[in-house]
């Protein structure tokens, strides 16, 4: 069984607390206040699986792990507040390295004023994290996957691939790799995308998934539940020069399945796309129109080398 099957099988079909706005299903849970909605994420991170010392120092990873729950709050259309970490720690780990750790988080807790306010810290076999974020959004503004309505404009932010690309350059062994600084940046000190997120807080609806593990995969979990169709073409599909200049027959992959750039994938109506044009341009951030959403059946196909396919999930995909 994989992580979106256990996933089914443990969801409930209600809630016995009426502040639940949303739980399992989405990026992250909603919780109701008076006032506004409290969001609340949790993602755990293992050495061997999620990172390593090859391809990170301790304070990419710290920086790293944070900025993926960052990147939940974006995809929710929440303000980051606060967080809690708590570390399994191996006694191979020493404190000059675990304190790296926690200057990464720090580094990037004060770009986006983040607080952090507790955790817990335990021993081991493996170096294991797992962070808890909070975060807050005016009531009903929160930011959905099953907000897709057929008809609507899909977007992306930013450029697909270079997080990927960068992991497969430090995996390579390639003595060059520090000439390709820009893609290994972009896997090391990725860009939760908050600030454009908020200034999508004047539309009423807005579909938004953050790309932890692909397009190809966060394409279908919008269609799924939303219950339309979407079409994405291949050639829309945003691409840096640098990653252009990489010659790879894994190009193709790094951009449908490599995830972990960390922008958004995002759905609007057609009259509203040029709000969320304008809401990138003062975020200093590019937005590319990749494809539609239509009356259908919760699948996602691809239009590339003139034929319409099929795009299943790609990307990583957790076992338990």
């Amino acid at each position: 069984m994989d992580e979106f099957e256990f996933i089914k099988q443990i969801k409930p079909n209600y809630y016995r607390h009426d502040t639940i706005i949303k739980g399992i299903g989405d990026d992250a849970a909603v919780f109701r206040q008076p006032y506004q909605d409290v969001v609340t994420a949790v993602d755990t991170f293992v050495e061997g699986i999620h990172f390593s010392k090859k391809t990170m120092d301790p304070f990419h990873i710290g920086y790293r792990v944070l900025a993926a729950n960052i990147s939940d709050m974006a995809a929710m259309g929440a303000t980051p507040v606060s967080y809690l970490i708590s570390l399994v720690v191996p006694k191979e780990w020493t404190d000059e390295e675990l304190i790296a750790i926690y200057k990464g988080m720090e580094s990037i807790s004060k770009a986006y004023k983040i607080d952090l306010i507790g955790g817990d810290t335990v021993s081991g076999d493996q170096l294991v994290l797992s962070v808890t974020i909070n975060g807050k959004v005016e009531k009903d503004k929160v930011r959905l996957r099953h907000h897709v309505r057929s008809g609507d404009v899909l977007f992306v932010t930013g450029t697909l691939g270079d997080s990927a690309c960068g992991l497969d350059l430090l995996l390579s062994d390639d003595p060059r790799v520090e000439s390709h600084r820009y893609l290994i940046d972009r896997h090391r000190l990725p860009t939760p995308r908050v600030d454009f997120a908020e200034r999508l807080k004047v539309l009423n609806r807005v579909a938004l998934n953050d790309i932890s593990d692909g397009i190809s995969s966060e394409a279908n979990e919008l269609a799924e539940s939303s219950g339309v169709s979407i079409y994405l073409d291949y050639d829309q599909l945003p691409i840096s020069d640098e990653l252009r200049s990489i010659q790879s027959n894994k190009q193709e992959e790094f951009i449908l399945a490599g995830g972990e750039d960390f922008e958004l994938l995002g759905a609007v109506s057609e009259k509203d796309w040029p709000i969320v044009q304008e809401a990138a341009e003062k975020s200093n951030l590019t937005v590319t129109q990749v494809g539609y959403a239509t009356d259908g059946d919760s699948t996602v196909y691809i239009h590339q080398d003139e034929k319409v396919r099929l795009l299943k999930r790609g990307g990583y995909v957790h076992r338990n």
